[in-house]
């Protein structure tokens, strides 16, 4: 890629709020704005809950509309919890698919002090897992969107300095910030994404320490959305995943071939296996583990409560 220098508050961006509570099929949408009713946060009690809130692209003049949306969650009840994340997608107009290989060696130079910066909470570095050195070395053999998603879990394909979005929606997705409903943290999480964009697309050095990055780009050292402890019920369903997930792979290919292990979480009669296909369409089944292999109790329909 040829450097350009282009002002970091003249890129196009967009942003995903995720929240829990109010009543997100009611909230007044402007146009452009997207309520993702499908996808659900987690509340305290461990129940599916709230939504993700997703602007239009818009210029850093008309962030005072972001302002105006949060007043209206905010009016309904919504609040962002340690299960919420916030996304921000900055576009590459500017520069297009060259703008993927430097972006990709920013993150490995300096992806942990931007991840610092932002403090992302630990429960949640799975939704947004580190660019490695062998996702580089495939997209220079052969650059596709599929080199830059990570495999195993479908919740952790994209990475934290997420490229592949580029393909997607011509943007790169930087998901390391925590869940937010102030305006104010909001604000400064796209400030930094924006910032940290341009610089890159300059072609400049960042530094590799999270004070040291702030001061290059300009940006605050706080004020960010904070960091939220997620409840011990949580941690230890995550623990019991990754115990699980690994050991029911057969039983996966066999029941939805080329899929991937979404969740598992306990349900009265057994465990709640989620499986995604490649497509991305969502299976689950009831199974249990008897000593002589698994048993699938019964297939569920996707809106069909556990």
């Amino acid at each position: 890629m040829r450097p350009k220098q282009v002002m970091w508050n003249e890129l196009r961006f967009g942003v995903e709020i995720e929240f829990i509570g109010g009543r997100p099929a009611e909230l007044a949408l402007p146009p452009g704005w997207v309520m993702s009713l499908d996808e659900l946060q987690v509340d305290g009690d461990g129940e599916d809950s709230g939504s993700e809130l997703k602007t239009p692209p818009m210029r850093w003049a008309d962030r005072g509309e972001i302002r105006v949306m949060l007043e209206r969650l905010l009016a309904q009840g919504a609040r962002a919890n340690w299960s919420c994340g916030l996304h921000v997608h900055v576009g590459l107009e500017p520069w297009g698919e060259a703008a993927v290989p430097p972006l990709l060696d920013a993150a490995l130079a300096g992806q942990e002090a931007l991840r610092a910066l932002l403090g992302t909470s630990g429960h949640r570095l799975m939704y947004c897992p580190p660019v490695t050195a062998a996702m580089r070395t495939d997209y220079a053999r052969a650059p596709r969107p599929e080199a830059l998603r990570r495999a195993g879990r479908p919740q952790s394909h994209r990475c934290g300095i997420n490229a592949a979005a580029w393909y997607d929606i011509g943007t790169v997705e930087i998901r390391y910030a925590n869940g937010s409903l102030d305006y104010g943290e909001i604000v400064r999480a796209v400030e930094l994404c924006l910032r940290f964009v341009a610089a890159v697309g300059e072609g400049r050095a960042l530094p590799d320490a999270p004070d040291a990055l702030a001061e290059a780009l300009g940006s605050p050292r706080h004020g960010y959305p904070p960091p939220a402890p997620a409840p011990r019920w949580f941690r230890e369903r995550l623990w019991l995943e990754d115990s699980v997930a690994p050991a029911i792979g057969d039983l996966a290919e066999r029941l939805v071939p080329g899929s991937e292990v979404l969740h598992v979480l306990p349900v009265r009669d057994g465990l709640l296996v989620g499986l995604e296909d490649p497509h991305g369409k969502l299976y689950r089944f009831v199974c249990k583990p008897p000593a002589d292999g698994w048993q699938v109790v019964r297939a569920l329909n996707a809106d069909e409560p556990t």
